[in-house]
């Protein structure tokens, strides 16, 4: 097959249960590919890693060049994930302040306690069921309880929430060119829509603030530190989105390669102190982002190949992952691999902003899940994935659970 459709069938549904095998093709065909329809595909890791550091690699979908038909339709406000140096670096150290200090116990840290209680409430009512989805009934509803309860969003929203942020991750997915527009229009909607509906929470808080991130951010007293509305309601769209959607993912591709893996799962539910080294390892063998997209500022020079400027680049994060020339045996499962600088939550000044409150999740939910999943089966494997190429993990994860006699 011809390297240049290598991201069309990467993106193809048909392929989304097993992209390993088109990533070894990648690598094998160079650590970068031109495409059919004029973008550069990445997909080792030394090369992926390099464009992640480099400030000519955008992630500001302003730094397109207008189509010759004329200028592009006018872009919003962006989050700060969007955006580059110095104004990304304003808004994240902004948007990190209600955290608290660097290098210290921080508000993530101080809700182990919730975050565990929260995930013992949700097992409690599944352990008496013959069957589970894990997705619905589990990884989707733990940290999205937990992104509520940090921002202050009420729960009962939640069903207004997901439809927006259902659109707006599918107008960030890896398509091709021709089919961005419907996805484009509907995510600008649900984010403006989604934006005033946290700002108008927010508001409700001035000068009455509760122990949450939206009334921190409303009540900041330093005005040079304060959030305008527009990058208020861009950093909180972020936050809630960032807070669930990688954690849904990581717990369900967590939950799949154990039961795939019994004999993995036997050595965590004897060593629970592996778990912190086991979350890290299914970020790098399984991880919930496959790709990110960038924009070139400059003509870049990388691996012998020249990206020109105005130029869309993909970096496929998840075939880095498995790249042999980092990592040993890399289509292997191990949790206990060491030196694993994996690029699951990317790499740079854009490294994922949910990554910590994704990793304690995950620790604790898997913590929690691994002494049931002994009597456990996969009711369907492959389980249905999502539509989603670059935010990759199973729309659906049945399992059975052998109950006493």
């Amino acid at each position: 097959m011809n390297s240049d459709t290598l991201l069309a069938r990467i993106t193809d549904y048909v392929n989304r249960p097993n992209p390993y095998p088109l990533y070894a093709e990648l690598r094998e065909a160079g650590p970068v590919v031109r495409q059919a329809d004029g973008r550069y595909l990445v997909g080792t890791y030394h090369e992926i890693t390099t464009l992640l550091h480099d400030p000519r690699i955008s992630t500001d979908p302003r730094s397109r060049p207008a189509p010759p038909s004329g200028p592009s339709e006018e872009v919003p406000p962006l989050p700060f994930l969007r955006l580059d140096d110095p104004e990304h670096h304003r808004l994240r150290t902004l948007a990190m302040r209600p955290f608290g200090p660097p290098h210290s116990p921080g508000r993530i840290d101080a809700m182990r306690g919730q975050i565990a209680d929260i995930t013992k409430e949700l097992l409690e009512a599944l352990l008496d069921r013959e069957q589970i989805d894990i997705v619905d009934d589990f990884a989707y509803p733990l940290p999205v309880t937990v992104i509520c309860r940090l921002l202050g969003v009420p729960r009962q929203d939640e069903p207004l929430f997901r439809q927006w942020s259902d659109a707006i991750v599918a107008a960030a997915d890896v398509r091709p060119e021709e089919d961005t527009t419907e996805p484009d229009r509907a995510g600008r909607q649900a984010r403006a829509e989604m934006g005033r509906y946290l700002v108008d929470l927010a508001d409700q808080r001035r000068g009455h603030p509760s122990d949450d991130m939206l009334s921190a951010f409303i009540n900041e007293p330093d005005p040079a530190m304060r959030l305008t509305r527009e990058e208020l309601a861009e950093t909180a769209v972020l936050l809630l989105i960032a807070g669930h959607e990688t954690t849904v993912n990581l717990i369900a591709n967590g939950v799949l390669t154990l039961l795939r893996q019994p004999d993995q799962l036997e050595r965590l539910r004897r060593d629970p102190d592996l778990l912190p080294s086991a979350v890290e390892e299914l970020l790098r063998y399984e991880p919930p982002v496959h790709m990110r997209e960038r924009i070139s500022l400059a003509d870049v020079d990388i691996a012998g190949t020249t990206i020109p400027k105005g130029t869309s680049v993909v970096l496929a994060l998840a075939s880095g992952n498995r790249d042999p020339k980092r990592f040993h045996d890399p289509d292997r499962f191990d949790p206990a691999r060491p030196d694993n600088q994996h690029l699951g939550f990317g790499s740079g000044i854009h490294l994922c902003y949910g990554a910590p409150l994704a990793r304690i999740e995950a620790q604790i939910a898997l913590g929690a899940l691994i002494p049931h999943l002994n009597t456990a089966t996969l009711v369907q494997d492959s389980p249905p994935y999502r539509q989603n190429a670059m935010l990759r993990g199973p729309r659906h994860l049945l399992i059975a659970i052998r109950q006493p006699a």
